[in-house]
């Protein structure tokens, strides 16, 4: 069974089991063992999770970077063209756009990078479409522009942000407030300085165990915490970008 199968097969497990007392241990193991495989299809060689590879990778550039992010034929390269005045191809066909194509926009003199990435398709962060490939450049840079289509904004918004999450990007986040630290003896010890409303002493003692974690102090000072940012903060590799939402306006032509 491959990773991507083991992944689905665990999301779909999750989404059959109803939260309760009775099942927030199981659920907490699943979540964990759920984040140990996307750590693996991050990390992996064909993931890119260590960079865009032939194509996607180029030389960076002023004082920040900003990828613009989104579904094939949405706008991505004329709004790149327009800001920019760097060509990027445009056409109705989907994947006109098949590499990381560079530019640069000046903000108060500033050179600020802009990277017009090829567009994604659900499943990118599984690897479909070369999408791992995408993700791993957006994964660098200080801020993602996520444009969509202005004919369904909402529902594109809603796959995109999930493609990213898949893939360790945590959008207009911040780090959680949640400190795990190791010791010798003593078990797992959590204390919290907040009321513990999305996350219970069951779940976090099964995400510690499938991490092998047997000692450790738990604080938490995160305001409505979860399991998963339990998790992000043990798995380390996270990366807390900030986003913008464009949705171009395509231009109506006047007919004589």
């Amino acid at each position: 069974m491959t990773t991507v199968q083991k992944v689905k097969e665990i999301e779909d497990e999750m989404a059959r089991t109803q939260k309760n007392k009775a099942t927030s241990y199981h659920l907490g193991q699943l979540k964990a063992k759920l984040a140990k495989l996307r750590r693996e299809l991050i990390t992996s060689p064909s993931g890119g999770g260590g960079g865009g590879g032939v194509g996607f990778d180029v030389a960076r550039t002023g004082v920040a970077s900003v990828g613009f992010v989104g579904f094939p034929s949405v706008g991505k390269s004329t709004l790149m063209s327009k800001l920019t005045g760097t060509h990027s191809e445009v056409s109705a066909i989907d994947f006109t756009t098949l590499t990381t194509v560079p530019g640069t926009l000046k903000v108060h003199g500033a050179p600020i990078q802009i990277l017009d990435l090829p567009g994604i398709i659900e499943g990118a962060n599984d690897g479909r479409g070369r999408g791992r490939q995408v993700i791993a450049v957006a994964r660098t840079c200080n801020l993602i522009f996520i444009v969509l289509d202005v004919l369904k904004p909402l529902g594109d918004k809603k796959i995109i942000e999930a493609e990213l999450e898949g893939f360790g990007i945590r959008l207009n986040k911040k780090p959680p407030a949640i400190i795990v630290r190791k010791k010798d003896k003593g078990g797992v010890a959590i204390t919290n300085t907040v009321p513990l409303t999305n996350i219970d002493h069951e779940e976090i003692h099964a995400v510690c165990s499938e991490y092998r974690i047997s000692n450790a102090d738990v604080a938490i000072r995160q305001p409505g915490a979860t399991a998963d940012d339990l998790v992000d903060v043990i798995e380390g590799n996270r990366v807390y970008i900030p986003a913008i939402y464009v949705r171009p306006i395509p231009l109506q032509m006047s007919m004589p």
